[in-house]
Formats: structure tokens, C-alpha cells, sequence
């Protein structure tokens, strides 16, 4: 976080010029005192006295950061926490980070502005390092996404869980040449691979290098993904996706291009989007019970605000379904 010493580097003062605007003291030139507040500005930076009286003050606005709003689960879950905050006459700010690192730490001049109360990540895009110092400036939660070095309060599923549960169901219906897509390198990501992975090594199933996709998040993604698995001279005979919307653009193009949905080709994704039901064949996923995850996430927030819940290190676990449908 930054410093006095950082804000008078900016804006080329000494350190006690800059004290001096911070406390209104006399005989300050006006050219100073505006570099010094521009400087402020930029850096983001509020002094420890305003910052306290700052927390005091409700604005009864909520932040929530999502990495990409055209992600159905993320639509769905901003929807939940917003009829969620309204119950208790709170709003929502909707702040897209589009998977940017930068833009996610810009978000949280919000906070230190006291433009809201609060900030729910339910992307996540740097480490808790750089996310810590806010936290002297309101409640920062996980929902979904986490790190887990967060010393804050975290919403989410067993995602691990989540890969598994998918990957056993392929396994047991007879697939051992099973896929694996993911998005980027995020905790979800990461931890459903984690599952993916230990049910092919219970099966004895080495992994494929070929079979494993990454940084796939849209139908278009799944589109490719398809036509790269046809190229392929040993095909895998199952895919699990880690999401609805390449699992759909999988089963389109497999079916474009006369394979059989789940003979020739089986598919789990995973979200239970709306797309899971209305696609021919019908998907089978694992259902994250977004509203769920919305509402429960909501709960925590406004409490941690009313000071009736401690923002500690805790991780509330919330329950993952397999749903079987078509597609296997």
C-alpha cells in the first residue's frame, strides 16, 4: 500500500510538504497543493485519519468483480446477490476485471474512496499480496474464485470435488480416453483439474498431453476444441468441460460434423447454465447452485458490514450435484 513517502516521490515534494496539505497547515502554495492532491489521487491513496473516518460512513453499496459478464454463471450469481442485497437496501456495483490484472486492482479505488462498503471477488485475478492492503479500508470476501493464502471469509465449493465427481461419471460409463478443458489458471480451474486428474489416477489412466485444453471459456471455444479433437490421429472418446458453454460448442460442432452425441463423443460440463436443458442432446454437468452461492455470499457480506460476523479466514463450503442428462 502506499505511503506519505510514495505520494511526495509523485509529486516530486518532501515528505513534510505533503504532510502539510494532508493536514490543511497554512502558508502552502496552491501549485503544491494541487500536485499533492493529484498525486494522492493517482496513487489511491488516503490518509489513515480520513481512512478511519471514511469506514464509519455506509454508503449501502456492494462491489462485486467478475472476470468476464457474458459468462452465464456470473450473470446468474450477480443476479442472486442483487436480489439478495436489495432485501437488506443495499445496491450492487457490477465491475468487470476481463480477466486483467490491472483493472482489477483499479476496482478497488471504490473501496478506498469509500464509494462502497464492500468488495466481493468472485474472480480473482491477483495474489492476496496485492489485495491485503485494502482490506484496512472495508470488507473484502471470495465468492467462487480464492487464494488460498486470503486471510478473509470465502464462499465456494469443493471444486476438486467438482472435477472428480465428473470424471468418475465418464469413468463408469466405460470411457478411459477421457479430455480435460479449462479456463485459465484460476483457483476453480486449477482445483477441478486436481479432480480430474485423481480420478484417471485411481483408474490407472495415465494423462494425455494431446487431451488437455486450455484458456477455453465461450461456445466458439468449444467449437475449436471439437475440431482439434477430430485432427487428433488418437481421439479421445470423452470430454469434461469446465463449463456449460464449451461443452455446448463441443456438442454443436460434433454434431455439424456427424459424430454422435454421447456414442462417439460423451460430454460433462459444468455450471447447470439454462443452455444445459436446451441443448439436443441435453448436458450432463455438475450444478453449482449459483443462487445459492449468491445468496449465501450476500448473507456473509451485509453481516461482516453490520459488524455481526468477523471477516476471519474461513472457508464456507457450499454443496456441488451431478446431473446426468444426454450427452453421456
Amino acid at each position: 500500500m502506499y505511503t506519505i513517502k510514495d505520494v511526495a516521490l509523485k509529486a516530486g515534494l518532501s515528505q513534510a510538504t505533503v504532510s502539510r496539505v494532508i493536514n490543511n497547515h497554512p502558508y502552502v502554495s496552491e501549485d503544491k497543493k494541487i500536485a499533492v492532491k493529484n498525486a494522492m489521487e493517482e496513487l489511491g491513496f488516503v490518509p489513515n485519519s480520513s481512512a478511519q473516518q471514511m469506514r464509519n460512513v455506509k454508503t449501502k453499496k456492494i462491489a462485486v468483480l467478475v472476470s468476464r459478464i457474458a459468462n452465464p454463471f456470473f450473470s446468474h450469481l450477480v443476479d442472486a446477490m442483487e436480489k439478495r442485497a436489495a432485501t437488506y437496501g443495499f445496491q450492487l456495483i457490477l465491475c468487470n476485471t476481463r480477466i486483467d490484472k490491472a483493472k482489477e486492482l483499479e476496482f478497488f479505488k471504490l473501496l478506498t474512496s469509500k464509494q462502497v462498503d464492500g468488495i466481493i471477488m468472485a474472480s480473482v485475478e491477483n495474489h492476496w499480496s496485492e489485495i491485503e492492503p485494502f482490506t484496512k479500508y472495508g470488507p473484502i470476501i471470495y465468492c467462487n474464485e480464492y487464494d488460498p493464502d486470503a486471510t478473509v471469509t470465502r464462499v465456494r465449493l469443493d471444486q476438486v470435488e467438482g472435477g472428480y465427481m465428473g470424471t468418475k461419471h465418464l469413468l463408469e460409463k466405460g470411457h478411459l480416453k477421457i479430455a480435460y478443458c479449462q479456463g485459465n489458471d484460476s483457483s476453480v480451474s486449477v482445483n477441478r483439474r486436481k479432480g480430474y486428474l485423481k480420478a484417471i489416477a485411481e483408474a490407472g489412466i495415465e494423462p494425455v498431453k494431446e487431451w488437455m485444453f486450455r484458456d477455453v471459456f465461450t461456445i466458439e471455444d468449444g467449437r475449436n476444441i471439437f475440431r482439434k479433437i477430430q485432427a487428433l490421429s488418437n481421439p479421445p472418446t470423452a470430454v469434461f468441460s469446465g463449463s456449460d458453454e464449451v461443452a455446448a460448442g463441443i456438442i454443436h460442432e460434433a454434431k455439424k460434423n456427424s459424430w454422435h452425441v454421447p456414442k462417439d463423443l460423451a460430454v460433462v460440463g459444468f455450471d447447470d447454465q439454462p443452455i444445459a436443458e436446451l441443448l439436443d442432446p441435453q448436458i450432463t454437468t455438475i450444478n453449482q447452485f449459483t443462487t445459492d452461492i449468491g445468496y449465501q455470499t450476500m448473507d456473509v457480506m451485509i453481516e461482516i458490514i453490520n459488524k455481526t460476523r468477523i471477516n476471519d479466514a474461513q472457508d464456507i463450503i457450499l454443496p456441488i450435484e451431478l446431473i446426468e442428462r444426454q450427452s453421456t
